[in-house]
């Protein structure tokens, strides 16, 4: 009989990175997300789309894109997954007319789905959120069949530029980043995306860039007032005290700046996204 008293103990499964995601679900928040489509947010990817293809949605928030994904490609079965289950309840609401859609919480990386289980999997501003976004981007991998893509499209902040300049968004600007980085978060995904995908083993990376773009009035108000109410009100406003990297008076001043900018007659504000396609 073998003896086991000196063998090693089995080694333990490797931690699950536990994530701090910087926005939270204020409707403040909600509001931008539900205001994406597969137009203004992931036009990279519809050359590769077609009726009958299965889709995974890795982060999909309310839905608005997975269900416009599911339409794209119906008959094909689409899947939405994302951490927190009150999102996924709302995104649930919005899939009723769909019979080829449904949404999961589920975690990215480890997600419950076998290997080889996609043809497209896709995420939109989720690495930004991630301290390992080179594990999710692996995991995505392991899920999409050999023949299938990975899409993946994320904001750079530091990349972003507006006009006027009013000192006050340069302030919410170093703000929103060191509260990311405190969340062990990158800001400025776009442009590591191809790092990130080629440290995941990706052997096909097609990179590009795209922007959103708020310059009109109604756009600007928009814009504005939406980020008026994330500063004061948001998960990344309770953050920002948290960590003591602003008071509830300073956040109050960012919020009336935002509204300055966005009552100025020529403001201007662009989002630089980077994007890629990726294949194993």
């Amino acid at each position: 009989m073998s003896d086991s008293r000196n063998r090693p103990d089995p080694s333990p499964p490797p931690a699950t990175p536990s994530d701090t995601y910087t926005h939270g679900h204020h409707p403040s928040v909600l509001k931008s997300h539900t205001w994406r489509t597969v137009e203004n947010s992931a036009a990279y990817l519809i050359p590769y789309l077609r009726p009958g293809l299965s889709l995974l949605d890795v982060g999909c928030g309310p839905g608005t894109i997975t269900t416009e994904l599911a339409a794209r490609i119906s008959p094909g079965p689409v899947t939405g997954i994302d951490a927190a289950l009150g999102v996924i309840d709302k995104a649930r609401t919005a899939a009723a007319a769909y019979d080829n859609l449904t949404f999961e919480v589920d975690d990215c990386y480890g997600m419950s789905f076998a290997d080889d289980s996609f043809d497209v999997v896709h995420a939109h501003q989720v690495l930004q959120h991630l301290s390992d976004p080179v594990s999710a981007l692996g995991e995505m991998k392991r899920v999409v069949k050999p023949d299938g893509i990975v899409a993946v499209r994320d904001a750079d902040y530091d990349g972003m530029f507006w006009y006027p300049r009013l000192p006050g968004l340069d302030r919410w600007m170093n703000l929103y980043q060191a509260v990311a980085r405190r969340n062990r978060a990158e800001p400025d995904a776009g442009r590591r995306l191809c790092a990130w995908a080629r440290s995941a083993g990706f052997g096909t990376i097609i990179p590009s860039a795209s922007t959103w773009c708020f310059a009109t009035p109604e756009e600007r108000h928009w814009w504005g007032e939406l980020w008026s109410q994330r500063v004061e009100e948001s998960a990344l406003a309770t953050q920002a005290v948290d960590y003591g990297l602003a008071n509830r008076s300073e956040l109050a001043d960012l919020g009336r700046d935002w509204i300055e900018w966005s009552n100025h007659p020529d403001a201007w504000f662009v989002v630089v996204n980077g994007e890629a396609i990726l294949r194993p």
